[in-house]
C-alpha cells in the first residue's frame, strides 16, 4: 500500500493561514513562535512555513505554556529541555539493553 504524505506526521502540508484557524490563535503569533525558535516549520519553494502534524501538536504545547505566562524564550528552552530529556531515555533505554544481553550471554542457565 502507498503511503501518502497526509499520513505522516513530519509532512509540512499546512500553510500558517491553516493552523492558525486550527489552532484559533492569529497568523501573527505563529510568526513570533517561528522567530523564536519555538518551532520552526519548513518552506515552500515560494518562501511559506509549512508545518507538519507534529509541529502543530508542539504548537498546541507552546500555545498552553505561553498562556500560563510563559515567554517564548522559556518556552523554547522547555522544549530544549524536553527534546534532550527523551534523548537520554533512549540512551538510557539502549544501554539497559546492551547490559541484559550481556547478562543473558554470561548467564550459564542460557
Amino acid at each position: 500500500m502507498v503511503r501518502l504524505p497526509f499520513d505522516d506526521e513530519h509532512a509540512p502540508l499546512y500553510s500558517v493561514g491553516q493552523v492558525a484557524e486550527m489552532l484559533h490563535v492569529q497568523q501573527a503569533f505563529l510568526r513570533r513562535l517561528d522567530e523564536h525558535d519555538v518551532v520552526r516549520p519548513a518552506r515552500s519553494t515560494g518562501g511559506q512555513r509549512r508545518y507538519t502534524r507534529h509541529e502543530i501538536a508542539d504548537l498546541q504545547d507552546a500555545i498552553e505554556l505561553v498562556g500560563e505566562g510563559m515567554s517564548l524564550v522559556a518556552v523554547r528552552r522547555i522544549f530544549e529541555l524536553q527534546h534532550r530529556v527523551a534523548e537520554l531515555k533512549a540512551e538510557l533505554a539502549w544501554e539497559h539493553a546492551v547490559c541484559e544481553k550481556r547478562r543473558s550471554s554470561d548467564d550459564p542457565r542460557a
